[in-house]
Formats: structure tokens, C-alpha cells, sequence
């Protein structure tokens, strides 16, 4: 498409000749035909050596010998230009005649059900909702409009998504719950019979999965994004417009504040609160509440502040133990003599 079209499109004002637009890339790899950006100043020398037809860039960045988009937020603008290159995944439309879909469950004929998947007695499939192949919808499931579920998914009975949820391949919702009652030398299993609900604009990432509540509901809020390999416990509330990364572990009944920040490979502890707006570091391991606009780092967790003085002493730690160790030697040695004076 035309960049003009484009700047249209994004609301961005031109800056430059037009030209014809072939679609989207890198500084390093874009070619004479292709949109790029510049949002980290650490790429900025590539402006100069770029092969990029135009970039999108802030105002203070543009470059005098290639067409502009100017940008206050070139990575955001970027994101936006790339959904009008993006092409959606999977060719099939209707409900296939392999798709097994109980006589009880109510599929919107704008849905497309793929080969090989499963809808059981009850589940409702709403407007332009996408079910991948090998998918699986359990009894009593709602999902609503536009909805995406990739290959191999499985909703467990009961789970419920909002409208434009995205859930990527292997995702898991409404599995039971780690709950044991312990007994005379034996475990019983404590039912679980709640559910999962996500809510609208929720992401969630290959191979994550999400515990049916014990009791009540384990639910995610609107807009959050989960990244892959996320493991959410029974009864767990996350916020809206969380960011939740790769290997995140949190146990049961914990809460999230809105807008809540877990780098990768945090793990939570259950029956505890963060507050809204914390950022957590990753690999850091949080066993208490964490008020409101904190961030924290390290196992156990403190003020980041803490942990980055912390880390810078953790080398120096042999050499002081080494001089400490002289010191009390010296000391000794001085009080023996000052002793003997006596």
C-alpha cells in the first residue's frame, strides 16, 4: 500500500515523498520497499546504513534522505502498522465435519470450527470466534465474539472467555487445582469445582495453564497478557492490564493487582496481595504482600534499590572475608599483647 495510505491509516503526518509499501521489517534487514522504526536510540547508527523505502521515527530522529512517519511513540505506531501487514493464521471457515460438536452446544454460524476438535454439551461459541485443530471445549464453556484458540488447547468445564481473548497453542484452562486434604497417612483429593474466567482483550501464552478455582473462581482481568509457560494456582485474581512473562509461577488464592508487572521466572507464594502498579524482577521469589507501586527483586524479595547494592557486594564477599579474617587475627594478637603489658 501507499505510505501515504499508511500515515492516513495511523494517523501520522508524512514527512517525504510517498511510496509504494511492500510490507514491514528490521533497520538490519529491511529492504528498499519496506517500513521500518526506530524506538531504542541504541539502533540509532542504523538510521545512516538502513536499506529501509521509510521509517517511523520521533521528530527529533528523522532522517533527511528517506521518507518519515513522525511518531511520539514510534514502537507503538510500528505495532499498529504491522497489523496492516499481518496476515491471520489458519485457511478454513464454518464448522468442519470433523470437528466432533455435541447435539447441546450452540455454535454462531460466523464461528469457524477447525478439523478435530471437540465442543461438548452446553459450550456456547460466540461471533467470529477461531477454534484451532485439536483443540478441546469442555461442557458448559462460553466464549465469546472474535475470540482465538490455537491448535491443542484444552477448556476444561465451565471456563469462560471474554470477547478477543488470544490463546496460543498447548494453553490449558480450568485443570484442577493442586488441593489435597491430608489425612492418617494418606492424601484425599479436595474437589474442584469452580471455574476459570478470562476476561476481554486477555493474551495468553503456548503452554500456559490456569487452575479451575477449589471454590468460586481463579480470573483474569481484563487486558492482561500472559507470556509462555505461565502456571497460575486455584483461585488465583489477576488485575487488569497485567504483564505476566515466561516460567511465572503463582500459588493458590493470591491476587494481582491492576497493572502488576512479573519479569520471568518469578515465583509467588500463595494467600498473599500485590498491589497495584508493582514490578517484580525476574527470578525474584515473593513470600508476602507488596504494597502498591513497589519494586522488588531477589529470593527473598526486597526493595530493588536493596537488591542491586546487594548483588554489587555478593563478588566482593570472599576478598572482605579474607581481610576480615586478618582483622580479628590482628586484634587477637593486639589484645594478647596489651593483656601481657598489664
Amino acid at each position: 500500500m501507499l505510505l501515504s495510505e499508511i500515515a492516513t491509516s495511523l494517523g501520522l503526518p508524512l514527512q517525504g515523498r510517498d511510496m509504494d509499501v511492500s510490507g514491514v521489517n528490521t533497520l538490519a534487514d529491511a529492504s528498499p520497499s519496506e517500513l521500518s522504526f526506530l524506538a531504542n536510540p541504541k539502533y540509532a547508527p542504523q538510521l545512516a546504513t538502513t536499506r529501509a523505502g521509510a521509517v517511523i521515527v520521533s521528530a527529533d530522529q528523522a532522517p533527511g534522505d528517506k521518507p518519515c512517519l513522525i511518531s511520539t511513540n514510534p514502537y507503538l505506531d510500528f505495532a499498529r502498522c504491522v497489523h496492516l501487514f499481518a496476515k491471520p493464521q489458519g485457511c478454513f471457515e464454518g464448522v468442519s465435519d470433523l470437528a466432533f460438536v455435541h447435539p447441546e452446544a450452540d455454535i454462531d454460524p460466523a464461528a469457524a470450527v477447525a478439523p478435530f476438535v471437540s465442543i461438548g454439551k452446553g459450550a456456547r461459541i460466540g461471533r467470529g470466534v477461531r477454534v484451532f485443530s485439536g483443540s478441546y471445549i469442555g461442557e458448559d464453556c462460553v466464549i465469546d465474539e472474535d475470540c482465538v484458540i490455537y491448535p491443542n488447547c484444552s477448556l476444561m468445564a465451565g471456563t469462560r472467555l471474554g470477547k478477543r481473548v488470544i490463546l496460543h497453542a498447548g494453553t490449558v484452562l480450568g485443570s484442577d487445582g493442586f488441593g489435597f486434604a491430608q489425612g492418617a497417612g494418606a492424601m484425599t483429593k479436595f474437589p474442584q469445582i469452580g471455574r476459570v474466567v478470562i476476561e476481554d482483550d486477555v493474551e495468553i501464552g503456548a503452554n500456559s495453564t490456569i487452575d479451575r478455582a477449589a471454590l468460586g473462581e481463579t480470573r483474569i482481568g481484563q487486558g492482561t497478557k500472559i507470556d509462555n509457560l505461565v502456571q497460575l494456582g486455584h483461585n488465583v485474581r489477576v488485575g487488569r492490564n497485567c504483564l505476566i512473562v515466561a516460567q511465572v509461577g503463582i500459588a493458590g488464592s493470591t491476587t494481582l493487582g491492576d497493572g502488576v508487572i512479573l519479569a520471568g521466572q518469578v515465583g509467588v507464594a500463595g494467600h498473599i496481595h500485590l498491589g497495584d502498579g508493582c514490578r517484580i524482577g525476574a527470578k525474584s521469589g515473593i513470600g508476602q504482600d507488596v504494597p502498591p507501586k513497589q519494586d522488588m527483586s531477589g529470593i527473598p524479595a526486597m526493595s530493588h534499590g536493596t537488591f542491586l547494592r546487594t548483588s554489587a557486594i555478593m563478588p566482593k564477599l570472599p576478598e572482605m572475608k579474607r581481610r576480615l579474617s586478618k582483622l580479628e587475627k590482628e586484634l587477637a594478637a593486639l589484645r594478647e599483647e596489651i593483656a601481657n603489658k598489664g
